[in-house]
């Protein structure tokens, strides 16, 4: 029941105000012209886990530790037995006794009698904590949606703008978009609850189920941070699919060598090394050109703040990148 509802309750009846008061689940207390407790019904109780005898005739701003002791809200309830007016919706957030941290809403209305002469003000109480919790939770999700829609738009938008058309036919262009797209997605939903991924996880996501038998994995455990994930996740998907189509993938006996270590750079910094290898592929050339991959695998390497080298041999692509971690 609202302030307004109780009040017209209250006007149109005979009853007595502490029969209506005590009914309400709400917390309400009536005070006397002097701002006294006249009166406070069993939800004010219960809520601020008081005695009655301890509040009954003492002052509403003295109630506590003083919570209600606001400046503000002096002058409005001083102002609704004179000018009749209305206290409505005043927030209060405060570090109650026994209760703890809480935040209400505070509505004051001079109290309707039906002979009209009444000085009591009716105040009236609504805990609105949770709520405003909920309310909180709600906005941060929409908003970190919208960041993580935003992102990811970007990243696929680059995808689309990067991946070359040249010497490609509409079927060639459209599986090498979706396949990076495909890893781009699977990335975002790698990052775990805390923000990291473990890396040898993540290198086996990313390269995915081709040729999986012939890759050998061998490094430590080691925790990528999820501003890592995604372009890491790229660089080994360009490695994977460059070998399914021309290197050691293309061929039944080749093999992969993927290895990593933590090493101590310049100004005592740590760094990722981690090593492609490709082993009884067919023999590879460096480009003419450099295409997507190369610059992706690059460009990824640099934005981290690291490096990347690709060496074209006679067994299979070599490469060798260096992530600061």
């Amino acid at each position: 029941m609202m302030l307004e509802d109780l009040y017209r309750l209250l006007r149109s009846s005979h009853v007595q105000a502490q029969g209506v008061v005590d009914t309400m689940t709400q917390p309400v207390v009536v005070l006397d012209q002097g701002f006294c407790v006249a009166t406070a019904n069993n939800a004010f109780i219960r809520t601020f886990k008081v005695e009655r005898d301890d509040i009954l005739g003492r002052s509403f701003f003295d109630l506590g530790n003083g919570q209600w002791d606001i400046e503000e809200l002096r002058q409005l309830i001083a102002l609704v037995i004179p000018k009749a007016s209305a206290v409505i919706g005043f927030e209060v957030t405060h570090d109650f006794p026994v209760i703890g941290r809480r935040t209400f809403l505070v509505d004051a209305r001079r109290l309707i009698h039906p002979d009209d002469n009444s000085t009591n003000i009716l105040v009236l109480f609504d805990d609105v904590t949770e709520r405003q919790r909920h309310e909180a939770e709600q906005n941060f999700i929409i908003s970190e949606s919208r960041h993580r829609m935003k992102n990811l738009f970007a990243v696929v938008r680059a995808i689309a703008m990067q991946t070359g058309t040249e010497d490609r036919t509409a079927n060639e262009y459209r599986d090498a978009f979706l396949g990076r797209v495909e890893v781009a997605l699977r990335a975002q939903e790698f990052v775990s609850n805390k923000g990291t991924a473990d890396l040898a996880a993540l290198l086996k996501n990313s390269v995915g189920e081709t040729g999986m038998d012939r890759i050998h994995f061998d490094g430590p455990t080691v925790q990528l941070s999820s501003s890592k994930v995604l372009p890491v996740s790229m660089i080994i998907h360009e490695l994977a699919t460059n070998a399914v189509k021309y290197g050691a993938l293309s061929v039944p006996e080749g093999e992969i060598h993927m290895k990593w270590s933590l090493e101590t750079g310049p100004k005592d910094r740590t760094y990722l090394k981690y090593e492609w290898r490709e082993e009884n592929g067919p023999a590879v050339r460096a480009p003419m050109r450099k295409g997507y991959g190369t610059e992706l695998i690059e460009g990824s390497a640099a934005h981290l703040g690291g490096e990347a080298e690709l060496i074209y041999g006679a067994t299979g692509l070599r490469a060798t990148i260096k992530l600061p971690m």
